[in-house]
């Protein structure tokens, strides 16, 4: 039995927003598609999840739809279904969070310990409806990052897009800097930028010859590297570690900026 792509529902429209963005994701991939939705109280719960498969079914009429209600916390229970789950894709504010917020609550929560992948649906009409015709994936140095490499090239491969891998680097004050880095850098710094991007890529890339791959060296911090990325893209993808010792991730200060303010979809890939 093929595990669904679960998003999580709760009667808003940045909610039913993201049901349209699982829709066409469960329909690029061919797999079902569970509307979840986590009820407070008794509260009446059938027209939510009604009103989220009449959204998906207009929006992706072959989507293969089910639907649960559960009375847990609604973190709790999208955590838990993550253990079995192609993705889990959120709205980036629910009906609970207070208005301004960026992010909301639950979106956090559940991204910061997700064993799966979780996509925060957030930006412009132009970038959840795919209009640009690009992913983005950062690319850090060390193991942080592969997962994410490898969901990005199957994100760019059933959307036949470009995908762009963006490493940002930065020298100590006053080096002398390039992508390939004089000798005397190296031995402060593990690799040189471009062989950490090559390095990320050969793998995955082997397995899509046909992946139209554009390769960004950035030199600059990682966070507005990646915002400007993914100004125009359709999806930015993130790796993000596991806690040594602990449950959940290392979302860490570049995620939680991404997570807030990205001008498109973000997926957090857990490394595996």
């Amino acid at each position: 039995m093929t595990i669904p792509l679960v998003v999580g529902v709760d009667g808003s429209e940045a909610s039913l927003e993201a049901v349209d963005w699982a829709a066409a994701e469960a329909v690029r991939h061919d797999v079902p598609l569970l509307l979840l939705h986590a009820a407070a109280g008794e509260r009446e719960t059938s027209d939510v999840i009604a009103a989220a498969s009449a959204r998906a079914g207009a929006s992706a009429p072959s989507v293969r739809l089910s639907g649960e209600v559960t009375h847990e916390d609604a973190a709790a229970a999208l955590v838990d279904k993550g253990r079995n789950a192609f993705a889990l894709v959120l709205a980036d504010r629910g009906l609970g969070d207070l208005s301004g917020l960026l992010l909301g609550s639950v979106s956090l929560a559940v991204a910061a310990r997700a064993d799966c992948p979780v996509v925060v649906v957030r930006g412009t009409v132009e970038h959840l409806d795919a209009r640009f015709g690009s992913v983005v994936v950062g690319v850090q140095d060390g193991e942080g990052s592969g997962t994410a490499v490898d969901f990005a090239f199957r994100e760019a491969h059933v959307r036949s897009c470009r995908l762009v891998a963006v490493h940002a680097w930065s020298a100590p004050s006053g080096a002398c800097t390039t992508a390939q880095a004089p000798s005397w850098f190296l031995e402060a710094h593990r690799r040189p930028p471009a062989q950490v991007l090559d390095d990320a890529l050969r793998r995955p890339a082997a397995g899509y010859p046909d992946a139209d791959v554009s390769r960004r060296l950035v030199e600059d911090a990682a966070r507005p590297a990646l915002l400007e990325a993914a100004s125009t893209a359709d999806l930015l993808v993130v790796g993000a570690r596991r806690r040594l010792g602990h449950q959940g991730l290392q979302l860490g200060l570049i995620n939680h900026a991404l997570l807030h303010h990205a001008p498109c979809p973000v997926a957090v890939v857990p490394q595996v």
